[in-house]
């Protein structure tokens, strides 16, 4: 028997597109708030005249507050978006696309957003709430959560809400050479202060000679922490484009050569992957390695948009996370067989 929203779809299929829009109105509001409407149109890549449309109907249904600093949702509104949640995965065929990416990947669990965050930022913040509320299932009073660098996982800090729990973040490896808001010290520390949690940071540098990594880790302040992240478990860490991720740490020329000659494809935790998900190079860091990831209980991996398709399946060839949260652009990608 067809479901209600089927029979929806056949019969009156431009209200789902309208209840959809409307849908996404609403959650890119709650992101930005407060945001006035040129910044929202911007965010949707919608037409002013259309977002003003829109808001005008919103607000009249006391689902968005409009002020003069911007517009906020209501409470109210807020209600409607959790309630309509399971209903606009079904519209948009997310629960399909997950068991279908569960079977590609051979992942244990998948959690799949609407959108494209290569295009949308907003979409890289659904991500992130998505990984919250799995953490608050997951969580307990004894948790410690490692958690690595880059601009999803400053997403997930974003939109990150307190856990029940007073949980110890730490980074789960040394600071990449970018942006200090999102290297993996940093965004443990915001975490921990969205999350009414405790948190250690991991000053050094990634990546790092030898010479340095065995002086660094026989420092008592150094090994303190290394001894956290080696107890947490949880771990929520992103993947990254071979070539982007070695372009970032100023990758030799020769390096960048042998990564270019044995196909590297992703990268996680100072490993490169190649297109089987065989390790191709290894750059020295401090903090989680490979090997560990097999002990720990919950290994979240949150990477999305379609230039990460190649990435992800690349990473998930060697099998080490059992969530993946992405989001449909991504998955799209990887389901049409053309990721390599």
């Amino acid at each position: 028997m067809r479901t209600f929203t089927e029979l929806q779809q056949k019969l009156v299929p431009d209200l789902l597109k309208i209840m959809q829009q409307r849908y996404f109105i609403l959650q890119a509001v709650e992101n930005f708030e407060p945001i006035g409407r040129r910044g929202l149109a911007d965010h949707l890549n919608m037409t002013e005249r259309y977002v003003r449309s829109e808001v005008d109907f919103l607000h009249k249904q006391a689902l968005l507050d409009v002020t003069s600093k911007g517009m906020y949702i209501s409470k109210e509104g807020k209600l409607v978006l959790e309630q309509l949640s399971g209903m606009m995965r079904e519209i948009v065929g997310l629960s399909v696309l997950e068991k279908q990416i569960r079977e590609k990947l051979k992942v244990r669990n998948v959690i799949i957003v609407p959108g494209n965050s290569d295009e949308y930022e907003w979409v890289k913040q659904e991500m992130g709430k998505a990984c919250v509320t799995y953490l608050k299932k997951i969580v307990t009073t004894r948790s410690i959560i490692a958690v690595t660098g880059g601009t999803t996982m400053a997403a997930i800090a974003d939109v990150m809400t307190p856990l029940n729990h007073r949980i110890l973040f730490v980074p789960a490896r040394g600071g990449v050479g970018e942006k200090a808001e999102n290297q993996a010290s940093s965004i443990v520390s915001q975490m921990a202060h969205k999350a009414n949690g405790e948190y250690r940071q991991l000053f050094v540098p990634d990546p790092i000679s030898e010479s340095a990594y065995q002086t660094l880790i026989d420092e008592p302040m150094i090994r303190d922490v290394l001894e956290h992240i080696k107890g947490s478990n949880i771990v929520i860490h992103g993947i990254g484009d071979a070539n982007t991720m070695a372009k970032r740490r100023k990758t030799s020329e020769e390096t960048m050569r042998k990564l270019i000659t044995n196909h590297a494809v992703s990268e996680a935790f100072g490993y490169y992957f190649n297109q089987d998900g065989a390790v191709v190079h290894k750059v020295r860091t401090v903090g989680l390695q490979l090997e560990d990831l097999s002990s720990i209980d919950h290994v979240i991996a949150v990477a999305g948009g379609t230039s990460k398709a190649e990435a992800i399946e690349s990473y998930f060839k060697q099998g080490k996370s059992d969530l993946l949260i992405t989001d449909e652009a991504a998955a799209e990608q990887i389901l049409r067989g053309k990721s390599f």
